[in-house]
């Protein structure tokens, strides 16, 4: 079942459910969608273009949710985490973190780097294989930290 028919059903059910949160945010998923739609691409949405969509909304969330924990505004990060917790719903499992320091590990072997220098070769191929199953952000640090080491 594509995304946008998974979403509209569960649009449905949360709707009579009257869970109001997964409401909007399934409603936030569905225009973008629609906005993908209406732009004029006449083709329908790649499962890599549902999961970069997935991707962004979800980063937007955590984005915020972490902006609100920073200015002490614990509700409105409670509200931003349980709508990032609905769209990871959508996402594949994520890695652990020892999952992707191993992986890192591996590709930085495979590759041959020697250093800090080498990041640039090691980065574009870990993401290209952990998109949307690992955040950018800690396999750039783990990178980095295992690239400093050598």
């Amino acid at each position: 079942m594509a995304l946008k028919d998974t979403i509209n059903t569960d649009l449905t059910a949360s709707m009579k459910s009257g869970d109001k949160i997964r409401t909007e945010t399934l409603r936030s998923l569905r225009a973008l969608i629609l906005d993908f739609e209406k732009s004029g691409a006449d083709r329908i949405m790649s499962p890599d273009e549902e999961m970069k969509l997935l991707l962004s909304a979800a980063k937007k969330r955590k984005e915020a949710m972490e902006l609100f924990q920073t200015n002490n505004r614990p509700e409105l990060a409670e509200k931003e985490k349980a709508e990032y917790e609905i769209i990871a719903t959508y996402l594949p499992k994520q890695m652990t973190h020892e999952e992707v320091e191993k992986r890192v590990v591996e590709v930085i072997a495979a590759v041959g780097a020697t250093g800090p220098a080498d990041t640039n070769k090691v980065i574009p191929v870990l993401m290209k294989e952990l998109k949307g199953k690992a955040d950018g952000k800690l396999v750039q640090e783990l990178v980095k930290e295992k690239l400093s080491a050598l």
